[in-house]
């Protein structure tokens, strides 16, 4: 997750960058749109990814509990 983490901190830093760049408005506006769309790309994959995480936790514990709870009867 550290490299996920980075990746981020350098897309922020890059849209900044973006923002403060002497370019013609309509030149910034599309790059600004282009950062925009992979930042969004790449969130929705981080949501992907944290989803199946915790979904598959859930299923370790409900697995474990049910177990459990067969051992005990």
């Amino acid at each position: 997750m550290d490299y996920d983490q980075e990746a981020s901190s350098v897309r922020f830093v890059a849209g900044i960058a973006l923002l403060a760049a002497p370019e013609t408005g309509n030149r910034t506006r599309r790059r600004i749109r282009k950062v925009a769309g992979e930042l969004k790309e790449s969130a929705g994959d981080h949501w992907e990814d944290l989803a199946t995480d915790v979904k598959d936790k859930v299923d370790d514990a409900v697995r474990g509990a049910r177990n459990r709870f067969l051992l005990k009867r």
